[in-house]
């Protein structure tokens, strides 16, 4: 762990805590001793391989020993960011690591400076937390690769149907537009059978990244299978859909890949389709896959709408 630096700026499982003797209730605050916490926060953070969980349980167990406002937790390669509790004037802020292993950064805020022996305090108290995070930073990758396609790095069929029906459901809760974009690499056995499937492969990581690198954060790009993406555009009426569309049908078709110093010629074709009330899944994925193979119809490097 890197010393933290003082800055001012202006702007579980409930069953097993049971068994071990605590309560998820807020009890009074009662005195405690450094050696207390830590072999209770060593039981504690043990009952959870839920990231979010265990953080929010060592925050909450801090404050009998060094009242803090706010942590913040953030670990971009696990795609991680947690804010709990008030933002304040004064932080403290770890690099949190364990044998050269990176496991984030971790932000105590507060509207008092820490004291000296305060920090030292946090810092014995981060040895409790390290183990524990790092386990559930390891069960946060297996369950995400899970759900990835290794070769492209964007969601998996598994990932899309979980994914696509949540949204849905929010997206008519609040009264929300949605949009899908189903997307596939026009002429692509060409592709594997004059250049080789090692760069079919390079092609299929170009476009994923390309793809991914032309939305907004909150946009999500899936695997559909072999050569087809699906692109879910939450909050997206139909005409913004069609934009998006276009831009993503430019932005491949300006790719520059080379395989064996031949140039490879790339163009996609597009199948837009926009939630209707009441629709379910399937008929929303059928209309848009309608809509793609009109445009591979219409001579493909083009998007068509669906009706």
């Amino acid at each position: 762990m890197v010393p933290p630096s003082q800055k001012n700026t202006i702007d579980f499982d409930a069953a097993k805590l049971q068994r071990l003797g605590f309560s998820t209730r807020k009890n009074e605050a009662r005195p405690i001793s450094l050696a207390q916490l830590r072999q209770r926060l060593g039981l504690q953070l043990q009952t959870s391989l839920d990231a979010e969980r265990i953080l929010g349980m060592f925050f909450r167990e801090l404050q009998h020993l060094v009242p803090v406002d706010a942590l913040g937790y953030q670990h971009s390669s696990s795609d991680l960011r947690l804010e709990m509790g008030q933002q304040a004037n004064h932080s403290a802020t770890y690099r949190l690591s364990h044998e050269s292993e990176y496991l984030g950064e971790l932000t105590f805020r507060r509207r008092q400076r820490f004291s000296d022996q305060e920090l030292t305090q946090l810092e014995s108290l981060l040895a409790s937390l390290l183990f524990p995070l790092r386990n559930a930073l390891l069960y946060r990758v297996a369950i995400q690769s899970a759900l990835r396609d290794p070769l492209t790095n964007t969601g998996n069929r598994i990932a899309m149907d979980q994914v696509l029906g949540r949204e849905i459901e929010l997206a008519r809760r609040n009264a929300q537009p949605l949009s899908l974009l189903m997307l596939d690499i026009d002429h692509f056995k060409r592709i594997n059978d004059e250049h080789g499937h090692s760069a079919g492969d390079e092609v299929l990581k170009a476009v994923a990244t390309t793809l991914k690198d032309q939305l907004r954060n909150i946009d999500m790009v899936f695997r559909y299978g072999g050569e087809e993406f699906l692109v879910l555009l939450s909050g997206t009426p139909r005409e913004g859909a069609a934009l998006v569309g276009e831009r993503l049908r430019q932005a491949v078709l300006d790719l520059q890949c080379v395989a064996q110093g031949k140039p490879i010629e790339l163009s996609v074709s597009l199948g837009c389709a926009a939630l209707e009330p009441g629709e379910s899944i399937e008929s929303l994925l059928n209309r848009a896959d309608k809509a793609l193979y009109s445009a591979k119809r219409n001579g493909r490097n083009c998007m068509a709408m669906a009706g």
